[in-house]
């Protein structure tokens, strides 16, 4: 691989996708490798996911590498990152950023707008064209995430441990979960991903929202979204673009609530690297 070529990585907690790019834009090879949150793994476990996909792949002397992953919280994990690149391989320009700057540069490409994320975990910033300048903070699955599948999990197993989940939601949740009190416990405060718990309900919740309560649990997920973060943003003068696949899966739902509330959405995009790919072959 030569220096004709760059590397785009988009990567989650458990997956990351890597596709390999001629300046021009056309596409030269994509795959999967594993994912990482750069502050929650050892530097170690980093280098090595880095070390496996560059070398078999054959990446070793590219032009560019733009890394978008979890985790990159401070300058420092930053740099971090970038070090170890630089010292294994032999790569021209290198531009690591966390996932919520890949959502803005994905659905705002170098025009400023509103970004948010809508997945299992739900974020918002404002977009200049260039940098993040405005961020109101989610809070994670436990004191914010609206909109997220993950919170719309919560809802349910809020209503359904006190019995208030009717049918037939009540049947499809024990059929597919366990709907144990114990088994939503273990669910929600013990398992290795509580949020990834919460939000694997949304599929079997959106399957029913032709009844009424669970269009009343979706739709106040989302206008909690909108009324809590969408307009805490100047949203009279600039779109929003919402990255995700539960955003995506949803777009039909919530373009009308957000158009109520004067929202402009520009555009959902499923996956954000499709939209990074147009950003950096611009």
């Amino acid at each position: 691989m030569n220096a004709s070529y760059i590397i785009l990585v988009e990567s989650g907690a458990t997956k990351s996708e890597w596709r390999v790019l001629e300046r021009g834009g056309k596409e030269v090879k994509r795959f999967f490798r594993a994912g990482m949150n750069v502050s929650t793994m050892r530097m170690e476990d980093v280098q090595a996911t880095l070390a496996e996909a560059v070398g078999r792949e054959g990446l070793m002397n590219a032009g560019g590498f733009y890394l978008y992953t979890a985790g990159i919280v401070t300058p420092e994990v930053r740099r971090m990152v970038e070090g170890l690149l630089r010292e294994h391989f032999r790569i021209g320009d290198v531009d690591i950023q966390n996932d919520l700057t890949g959502a803005a540069r994905a659905a705002c490409g170098h025009r400023p707008g509103i970004a948010a994320i809508l997945g299992t975990g739900s974020n918002t910033c404002f977009y200049d064209g260039e940098q993040l300048t405005q961020k109101v903070y989610s809070g994670g699955y436990v004191i914010g995430d609206e909109g997220s599948g993950a919170s719309l999990g919560k809802r349910f197993l809020a209503d359904y441990i006190k019995g208030l989940v009717p049918e037939p939601l009540a049947t499809d949740f024990a059929r597919e979960f366990d709907a144990s009190y114990a088994g939503i416990v273990q669910g929600v405060y013990r398992s290795a991903s509580p949020s990834g718990y919460l939000g694997s309900l949304a599929p079997m919740i959106l399957r029913h929202y032709d009844h009424p309560y669970a269009k009343d649990l979706v739709d106040r997920n989302f206008q909690d979204f909108i009324d809590r973060s969408l307009l805490r943003y100047d949203v009279a003068a600039y779109p929003v673009g919402i990255v995700g696949g539960f955003g995506w899966a949803c777009r039909d739902i919530l373009r009308p609530l957000c158009e109520k509330s004067g929202i402009q959405i520009s555009r959902f995009i499923q996956a954000p690297i499709e939209g990074l790919c147009a950003y950096h072959t611009e």
